[in-house]
């Protein structure tokens, strides 16, 4: 599994496949079902509203 502090390979964005060798900063990452998924900074930008409406009531 990926994760932020030693992601394993090249990260690839959930959307349109970009790939990052390391973990930029402006990317978003997303955990559904246990799942990790990155989302590259054009996505994220793309469908914050989207992915803010997935949060729980609590983060808020």
């Amino acid at each position: 599994m990926n994760d932020a502090r030693d992601p394993e390979g090249p990260l690839v964005c959930a959307r349109c496949g970009k790939t990052a060798e390391t973990l930029p900063l402006t990317w978003t990452c997303s955990v559904e079902n246990g799942r990790r998924s990155y989302f590259c900074e054009e996505c994220a930008r793309a469908n914050i509203r989207s992915i803010e409406g997935r949060l729980d009531s609590s983060w808020w």
